[in-house]
């Protein structure tokens, strides 16, 4: 069952133009895996959202297997104008979502959202276009990645609209790093992949560049991009205690105040940081004081405070949580 399938980007951009021919490859979108036996068939959902309206979708497809969207029928002016009514931006916006699943519900805890910018205009031609606009989107190239699931590709650097319309260029890619980062960049699909199961407890987060160098005869030109990559946290890690010390002692001597504290015991959690509202961190720890005696229970009480913290592990920062009580 594939139920753990997921997008590493939780929104994709897109810009269409009038008059562009059918079989037009639009973006291309990638799902991670939780288990190594699922098996993405990438569904579009079957309504266009346009300004809070829907409407049937007559023009995108998407492959199943590849996850390649495209133009099922070329948008005219026609159906620009039908598509941009009620809509006052200068360019209005068509919204698809799609999800990883065989079977057709759309769930909206698993789909991805495609926002597609209707231009009324034809494609601009390609030597009218900057080396930002044929090498990338108007999207960061920003991910996210579950902690300790299999390892998959999750991006391609290629513009399937631009690689299609602009043959006479030559566009090539590099992914810039650290030795050792989780990553791999294959030349011929100009596909990224994460190579194996990340862990959030040793890094949240890699920095990446993106580089692209476009030639046109003897003309060069090169363009730098951030590629991050954010590493979502699995509860997979138990709390611990600095040094290990599990109970502290309390002395109570007479005529203490109320709201005097008498003792304290700190717990690190490396997993989670503090979650909004408050009270759901609260839930999770809880402290209790374990007594037959009435009297004990009425004098005192125990207060839970937490904040976030920093960890250091190979020297790069991870968020967890101190918890005092």
């Amino acid at each position: 069952v594939a139920l753990g399938l997921y997008f590493p980007r939780k929104e994709y951009l897109e810009n269409v133009y009038i008059d562009e021919p059918v079989g037009m490859p639009l973006l291309r979108i990638h799902a991670l895996k939780d288990s190594h036996d699922e098996v993405a068939h990438f569904h579009l959902c079957q309504n266009l959202i346009i300004s809070r309206g829907r409407h049937e979708n007559n023009w995108f497809q998407i492959k199943e297997k590849t996850g390649l969207l495209y133009l099922s029928k070329s948008l005219d002016r026609e159906d620009f104008n039908m598509l941009s009514v009620g809509n006052w931006k200068p360019l209005p916006k068509v919204m698809l979502y799609v999800h990883p699943f065989q079977e057709k519900e759309c769930d909206s805890t698993t789909r991805t959202t495609v926002f597609l910018t209707l231009i009324n205009a034809t494609a601009p031609a390609c030597s009218s276009l900057t080396a930002r606009q044929l090498c990338f989107t108007e999207m960061d190239l920003s991910f996210h990645i579950k902690e300790n699931k299999p390892p998959g590709t999750f991006h391609q650097l290629q513009l399937p609209s631009v690689h299609h319309l602009c043959q006479n260029l030559s566009i090539s890619y590099k992914l810039l790093a650290a030795e050792g980062v989780p990553f791999r960049y294959n030349e011929n699909s100009t596909s990224v992949r994460v190579t194996q199961r990340l862990d959030r407890e040793e890094r949240e987060r890699y920095e990446l560049i993106a580089k692209c160098t476009v030639r046109e005869g003897f003309r060069e030109m090169q363009v730098e991009v951030p590629f991050l990559v954010n590493v979502l946290d699995e509860d997979d890690s138990p709390p611990f205690l600095p040094n290990g010390t599990d109970t502290a002692d309390a002395v109570v001597e007479f005529n203490r105040k109320e709201g005097t504290v008498l003792s304290t015991l700190t717990v690190y959690d490396a997993d989670t940081t503090p979650i909004y509202p408050l009270e759901s961190s609260r839930k999770k720890y809880t402290g209790t004081i374990i007594t037959d005696d009435p009297w004990i229970s009425e004098t005192f009480r125990v207060e839970h405070i937490f904040d976030e913290i920093h960890f250091s592990p190979n020297g790069s920062q991870v968020r967890g949580t101190r918890h005092e009580y």
